[in-house]
């Protein structure tokens, strides 16, 4: 079995978005101890659509939430693209959080009140940004959305709502996206229009994302495939299929389950 540090290296030319360099977070102490980390060191390469797997327990959600600046690390460090995120303070925190991050979550997050175009550009009109509205359009007409702004959440099935949810992460331009599960709520069918839009947003608007799933479906859909097992990258997979995804899960004693 390969291991991470025996990977094919990435290409020279592809800057970083975000690193975890020797990351650890540990939940506890003493006999209740428990290491959700384990010195993990990644990179996330920009333009590029990577997926996190790993078995329950494994850390692949905690180290997106490390990453992204969600959750405090317990040693090491954590990077978006130059700017260590580990060690700011609240308020730097926050704002790069706003300004360099998307986000898109399993539960769609919409504020019931607002139409679609409303909920898409919430977060910079609380910044008191205006949207760049040449970008803007080409995010909207990326996810497929031209016809549904007007409309509020419960006018929307529940694949138009992630979809919604993808457009507002895409639409402040940020360094990189991490979607946790963005699929987890929807059929097989809404569930491959996300997918399809969030890697349509990588090859046609450069954009990085980075999603955690416990699906090789999901997973076929990205450029690469990071596994977790332990709190540890185990293995690196470049250009996945779901089958392949899929054997490599049963090599970390899932038996064939990806829950």
């Amino acid at each position: 079995m390969s291991t991470f540090a025996d990977a094919s290296p990435a290409a020279p030319t592809a800057p970083v978005a975000a690193r975890a360099i020797d990351l650890t977070k540990v939940y506890g102490s003493g006999e209740t101890q428990v290491v959700a980390l384990d010195h993990v060191s990644v990179e996330f390469r920009q333009a590029e659509f990577t997926a996190i797997m790993g078995p329950s327990g494994s850390g692949k959600s905690t180290l997106m939430h490390c990453m992204a600046g969600l959750d405090t690390v317990s040693g090491g460090s954590a990077h978006i693209g130059p700017t260590e995120i580990t060690g700011l303070k609240d308020k730097k925190l926050t704002q790069l959080r706003r300004d360099r991050v998307g986000f898109i979550f399993q539960a769609f997050n919409l504020l019931p009140t607002l139409n679609g175009l409303e909920n898409i550009t919430l977060p910079m009109d609380i910044a008191g940004r205006k949207p760049d509205k040449e970008w803007l359009d080409r995010v909207i007409s990326t996810v497929g959305l031209a016809d549904r702004l007007k409309h509020r959440p419960a006018q929307l099935s529940g694949g138009q709502q992630q979809r919604v949810a993808v457009a507002r992460a895409l639409a402040s331009r940020p360094d990189i996206i991490f979607g946790d599960e963005p699929t987890g709520n929807l059929d097989s069918r809404a569930g491959a229009e996300v997918l399809g839009f969030l890697r349509e947003s990588v090859r046609e608007l450069g954009q990085t994302v980075v999603m955690v799933t416990h699906d090789p479906v999901a997973a076929s859909y990205a450029d690469r495939v990071v596994f977790l097992a332990d709190g540890r990258v185990v293995d690196d997979m470049a250009d996945p299929t779901a089958e392949r995804v899929l054997e490599h899960m049963k090599r970390y004693d899932v038996k064939g389950r990806t829950s």
